[in-house]
């Protein structure tokens, strides 16, 4: 039994270590804003708060990952997204909607814009959020053209690059089209009323 469960905590810590952290807990080091919005740091976690923005990580891009960011909510209406696959550095807000994936953190929009769906690309086959003020922990699995969301251990949406995908109707809606293999990560700031937290931001092989 002791030597099962001393195997059980080295293997645990092996793969704990196969996570690379890319928020650090006490500061945005290696982190880029754009836009008039910000995130910043409060108790150890990212906040979001003004107007729209967008905070990437500009040290590389990543092509097969697994992105895990965990977060949590303060009401309803809260809205926020992880971005994934941009090209380039983004120079506006805008730039991760029209060029990358946004993968979206809404408790309240349809099945095409609640947490877990690609931006009115791609909808969720199930609700797996935590309510407001509990931690949620969501892991989105890049492979070539195919992103799969995992939220709360549940798979709740899995979408090829070249699919179809529905008519694009208002200008805030993404360009269609692929995206690239290998492109770079970021944090939605959506709108001043919005309140998300972040306390895990980390990249898997």
């Amino acid at each position: 039994m002791k030597i099962a469960f001393t195997l059980f905590v080295f293997s645990s810590l092996a793969a704990a270590q196969n996570w690379e952290p890319l928020f650090n807990g006490k500061d945005t080091t290696g982190w880029k804003m754009v836009g008039p919005g910000n995130i910043s740091v409060e108790d150890g976690m990212l906040k979001t708060e003004g107007g729209m923005g967008l905070l990437y990580y500009a040290r590389r891009p990543f092509s097969d990952t697994t992105i895990r960011v965990v977060f949590k909510t303060t009401g309803q209406r809260d809205n926020s997204g992880v971005f994934i696959r941009m090209p380039e550095e983004p120079k506006d807000p805008w730039y991760g909607v029209h060029n990358g994936y946004e993968v979206q953190i809404d408790s309240g929009g349809d099945d095409w814009h609640s947490t877990g769906a690609l931006y009115s690309l791609s909808k969720v086959t199930a609700r797996n959020q935590k309510p407001a003020g509990e931690w949620n922990t969501m892991d989105i699995v890049l492979k070539g053209q195919l992103t799969t969301v995992i939220l709360n251990g549940m798979k709740i949406n899995e979408f090829r690059g070249d699919q179809e995908v529905p008519a694009r109707k208002m200008w805030y809606e993404p360009v269609r089209g692929p995206r690239p293999d290998a492109g770079y990560i970021g944090l939605q700031n959506h709108d001043a009323r919005a309140k998300v937290y972040f306390k895990e931001v980390s990249v898997k092989k």
